[in-house]
Formats: structure tokens, sequence, C-alpha cells
């Protein structure tokens, strides 16, 4: 199969589940090409090993940059034109109906992002990874510079921050036009039926994890007696770090020979230190900043317990079952989770960890407290952990069931979009806002 991937910033180190995905498609014989809609990272000195074994870059198309002088940005298009004559660029032109498109038709933002389309025209699968994104595969099937089945995979925040920003109807057009759907939990699959999508064209994907990188270790309580824990995640408001702070704070006025380590960056972490000084836990909660996945699973092989404090955020953002949480389990760490989007569809709350309330730091020093105390318990929890992850989110099962996916929606297997009478019309509005 030929499958165009449309993803955001590419390649990044968080991207692992999109990663895991390209693997299992390559390593099938399949053809992948990858549209990194929003560009490369600042930083690209650390990738995950599988963008350098696949080669990924070579396969990865991206836009130009886009000028902010509203002048030069009109200039530089016309030069991207002209270089592009044999390959009827002139249909983009449509991408500036500020009527069909908004806000990214007035300034050039759509028509820009569609550059790299013209190279490749044909494919199986359109596979659009994040709602935003089937939004702009929509708008750009429907002028034809491409062509394929619509697949789209919503995966947080374009399922919650986006539509506190954009609006409840924001997806009306794409769960009309779109050919299937996928969630990569049951939460945001309900959100989606909420919204409107069509029950049967949408089922839950989970985002998948190599098992074999992940050996299982049972825990037992440190000779040194000092007890590690760890956090893993982008340092936003979402992922809840504030309050995994607070709590060892707590637990540090009795449980004294504790290490935290936090492992990501992100814009809060300036806010992070002041938080750590003011508490006086410098000696004991270390920022990491990102690391490497061979890092990563050397942290991880020494920590005792993780936790992952996720919150519902300000705009409204949330998470799914994210896989920093499943490696962790996968090792054999005991997880502390809050009861948020959907982190309970993974930890069973008692069996493999503990879920609490969100932004509840008391609760969270109550149960990693409990742990300490407890630790005849690791082991259990951490093998129940294991087992999780492997019935739900082994990637080669999971890659294989997208597979099928695929092949069932080429042969027309997966129900089909069902027009209402007050469908929309080729060639109607199509609004696309980036986040």
């Amino acid at each position: 199969m030929k499958i165009a991937l449309l993803v955001g910033t590419f390649p990044t180190l968080s991207v692992s589940f999109i990663l895991n995905q390209i693997k299992g498609l390559l390593d099938d014989g399949h053809e992948v090409d990858i549209y990194a809609i929003d560009g490369r990272p600042e930083d690209v000195s650390k990738v995950h090993p599988i963008v350098k074994e696949y080669k990924l870059l070579e396969r990865t198309y991206y836009p130009p940059e886009r000028p902010q002088n509203d002048g030069w940005r009109w200039l530089k298009l016309l030069g991207l034109l002209l270089v592009n004559l044999d390959k009827n660029p002139l249909v983009l032109l449509q991408l500036i109906d500020k009527a069909r498109f908004g806000k990214e038709a007035k300034d050039q933002r759509l028509l820009y992002k569609a550059i790299p389309f013209l190279n490749r025209k044909s494919y199986d699968i359109i596979h659009c990874q994040f709602g935003i994104f089937g939004l702009m595969a929509l708008a750009f099937r429907d002028i034809g510079i491409i062509n394929g089945k619509i697949l789209t995979t919503f995966r947080g925040y374009d399922i919650s921050k986006y539509l506190q920003k954009r609006g409840d109807r924001v997806y009306d057009q794409l769960f009309e036009k779109g050919d299937f759907f996928l969630t990569n939990c049951d939460y945001f699959r309900q959100r989606a039926i909420q919204l409107g999508c069509d029950e049967n064209k949408i089922r839950v994907l989970g985002s998948g994890i190599d098992c074999h990188k992940f050996a299982f270790t049972p825990r037992y309580f440190p000779a040194d007696g000092r007890v590690r824990i760890v956090s893993i995640g982008r340092l936003i408001e979402k992922k809840g770090i504030e309050y995994g702070i607070r709590a060892i704070a707590k637990l540090a006025q009795v449980h004294p020979n504790l290490e935290y380590n936090i492992i990501g960056d992100g814009l809060l972490k300036e806010d992070f230190q002041n938080l750590v000084a003011e508490l006086g836990v410098g000696h004991i909660v270390n920022l990491l900043g990102w690391k490497q996945q061979e890092e990563l699973v050397k942290i991880l092989d020494k920590s005792h317990i993780l936790i992952a404090p996720s919150v519902t955020a300000a705009d409204g953002n949330q998470d799914a079952p994210v896989n920093t949480l499943k490696e962790a389990m996968a090792m054999g760490l005991p997880v502390i989770g809050t009861l948020h989007g959907g982190i309970p569809e993974l930890i069973e709350n008692g069996i493999s960890g503990f879920l609490v309330p969100e932004r509840d730091p008391d609760a969270i020093a109550q149960n990693v407290s409990y742990l300490i105390e407890h630790p005849e318990l690791w082991q259990s929890m951490g093998q129940a952990g294991r087992a999780r992850v492997e019935q739900k989110y082994d990637m080669y099962k999971l890659n294989q069931e997208l597979l099928e996916i695929y092949q069932k929606l080429l042969n027309s297997d997966l129900p089909q979009p069902q027009f209402s009478n007050q469908s929309v019309e080729a060639g109607s509005s199509v609004f696309i806002t980036t986040v």
C-alpha cells in the first residue's frame, strides 16, 4: 500500500506512538511518506532510534518556511508556484479563498502547507495523526491535490483543547466526509460520538509500545533505603508535574530518603525550578530534561515507583493513556495515575497501581507513602502492569490490527459515510485553524 502520514512537528521524542506505527508499516513492506505539517523541531540533537534506523528523514516532506511579512510571503509564494509550474500549482490558489478556509487562507498558511503535496498526489490511505490534520487532508482532497481514503486518529488535544478553542462543530464536515476514524482510548471515542461521529465509523486502537525493549524487573525495597520515584512528560500544565513536586515535598517530611527524577522539558521548566526552590526540595527533586530512549530505560530500571499526575488543563487539554506510563508498567514499576482522560483504561486501581483525583498532591503523597510502607506489593503490582500492557498495548498486535483496518477500508468493508440531506457539497467550506 501507498500510505501518507500527516503529522505535526517531526521528528520529536514525544511521538514514539507514531514512530512505532511507521516501523510496523515499513517492516510489512508498505510505502510510507511522512508530511510534517508543522515543520522540523528546533532541536534535532536527540531523536528516537527508529528515525535513524529507518532513515525516516528521507521519507519526510516539510512545507517551505513562511515569511512573517505579507509582502515577502507573496513574493516567495510566487517563486514556489513558478518552480512547481509543471505540477499544476494553480489549483492551490483555491486555498486563499477566505470564504472557504478562513484565517489560514488570509495569511497563506494553508497554501504554504500544501506545497509538499504537489510532489505526490495519489495514496491508498491518507492517515491523519490528530483531527486537525484530518480537516487539512479533507481540504486538500476537495481541491484535488491529494487522493486517497482519509483515516483520522484523534489522540488528545485535538479532541479536548482544540474544541474549547474552535467549538463543538469544528469536525462536522470531517465526520460527514471522512472515511474512517480511530481514537487511542474509549474516553475519546465516546467524546467523538457525542460530537456527531457515526459510532459505526470509529473504533479504538491504542498506541502501542515494543514490550521487548522494556524488560520486566521485579521491584524490591532498595538496600540503601533510597526510594527512587520518577515522572515523565512535557513540562506543560496537562502533565500535572506541579502536583508531583508538591506531593514529594509533603512526603519528604516523613520519608526523607527519597529521590524524585522528572524527565522532560517544556514551557513550565522555570516555574518548576522556582517551585522546587520554594519548597526546599532541591536535594530530592531533579529536573533532568529530555532523554533518549536508551537513557530513559536506564533511569526507569533504577526507579521503584512512577507518578503520572495528569490533569485537565485550563485550555481543556487532556491525555490518553500515555506511552511513557505503559513503558514504566512494562518494566515492572507500580504506578500512580489520576482519574483523568483515558488513564483509568490503563491503570487498574489497586491491581497495577493506584488512581487518585486530579490536582490532589495529598492523595498522591498518601498513595506513594502506602507503597513505600508496603514494598511487598511492588512485585505483584509490577507483574499486573506488565500483563496489562502486553494484553492491550503490544505494538506488534496493534500494528497488525491497523493494517487490517487499512485493508478493510480499501476493500470498502468498513462502514461508509452516510450523507444526510444537509450534507456538505464538494467545494464547500472547510475551516482549518492550527492550535
